[in-house]
């Protein structure tokens, strides 16, 4: 049995060796490494994909949450709503433009922020909501941009775990989440479900204006070489990245499906277990399964971790601190905040290995290895 892994990316890039190597080489062999034909190749090909008018590549999923808010024209003293429970990176980028992250709680089930929460953290000085999708589930759009428009607030989607899902509106529309909101961000870092084999990032809109602003703003506010009209930064994504991005964004949808399936086979073997809360699953959406995560109840979350780490079984914990209890938000109220919820959460959950190279050998022993250690503790 192969070495289980978080994400097995090694195993994943030789079944396309071929193709990703012949991409590098032709890059190589251009000596064009940064924006051209084979970036702009990408980044319409990526649109396509999720139904949006413009794709803006840059450098990672953090400049990519930045430049939204700078292309927005968020500023220091101005708030914005977001989940506590999340990467860093989706409040940090705030903080660095002066802006002030609002957290609210996110539902219990789904991990994601809870809309019915939204409205009552909206003061005068609210100027966007930032929803997660957290895990590959989907934050539940349809009330968030209805507050959204009710209130004149922007929309800016954290979808660096959940590309590729598809989100249903009680009128039967589907749209690729990061098409929702005024900006969607995501994230190609190596273990993502659309991973490069380095850093890079992305921004997607529908807006002619804004998309001119993003690209302007991540190429140092510049509209044409040497004019800078606006305060910038440097956020790009390189060729060899995007050709390798291209040929993976072909698989995308054949890797979903082998996350769902190997999801499908933990919620069978841990169904019966009154321990452990599968992931939820909301009807409006298709869970991508960035990761794989459970709810502990009752069980030593800590000790199982290194159970199975004792046993060759690697397993994450996201988040253990959530974002207002960090020290670097002492300055913005964070530790006045009371999320139950969060906190709640931040102490059970338990994320397992998945990915797309996962086989059936190597699940049964993670849960054999997970319903051992519940079964020694009671």
């Amino acid at each position: 049995m192969r070495p289980l892994q978080m994400v097995d990316t090694k195993t994943q890039y030789l079944k396309i060796k071929t193709a990703v190597d012949a991409a590098v080489i032709a890059v190589l062999e251009s000596s064009q490494f940064i924006g051209g034909k084979v970036v702009n190749d990408f980044a319409a090909n990526l649109a396509q994909y999720h139904g949006v008018k413009h794709v803006i590549p840059c450098a990672n999923g953090t400049d990519a949450l930045q430049i939204a808010m700078m292309a927005l024209g968020l500023k220091a003293g101005d708030e914005v709503i977001t989940p506590s429970f999340t990467y860093i990176a989706t409040v940090e980028v705030a903080a660095l433009l002066g802006i002030k992250p609002i957290f609210v709680e996110v539902d219990k089930k789904t991990f994601c922020i809870d809309p019915d929460i939204i409205e009552n953290a909206i003061t005068p000085k609210t100027k966007a909501i930032v929803p997660v999708h957290l895990y590959g589930h989907a934050a539940n759009m349809e009330p968030i941009m209805q507050i959204a428009k009710k209130h004149n607030l922007f929309v800016i989607e954290d979808n660096a775990q959940a590309i590729g899902n598809v989100y249903a509106f009680a009128d039967g529309t589907k749209k690729k989440l990061g098409s929702i909101g005024d900006i969607g961000c995501t994230s190609f870092y190596p273990s993502k479900n659309l991973g490069a084999y380095g850093d890079g990032g992305a921004m997607m809109t529908n807006d002619d204006a804004l998309a001119d602003k993003l690209k302007m703003i991540a190429s140092h506010g510049q509209s044409k070489r040497y004019y800078h009209d606006v305060v910038g930064c440097n956020s790009r994504l390189d060729a060899i990245q995007a050709a390798i991005l291209d040929i993976k964004l072909t698989y995308l949808d054949e890797y979903i499906a082998a996350r769902r399936k190997a999801a499908d086979f933990y919620d069978a073997a841990f169904a019966a277990n009154d321990k452990i809360s599968v992931p939820f699953r909301a009807t409006n959406n298709n869970h991508v399964f960035h990761q794989y995560t459970l709810t502990l109840n009752g069980v030593d979350r800590d000790a199982l971790h290194l159970y199975l780490a004792d046993n060759g079984i690697p397993s994450m914990i996201y988040y253990p601190v959530p974002a207002h209890r960090q020290k670097m938000f002492d300055a913005f109220g964070g530790s006045e905040y009371k999320l139950e919820t969060t906190d709640w959460l931040t102490e059970r959950v338990i994320s397992l290995p998945i990915h797309t190279e996962l086989d059936e050998e190597q699940q049964q022993l993670i849960a054999n290895k997970v319903l051992e250690f519940i079964n020694i503790q009671f």
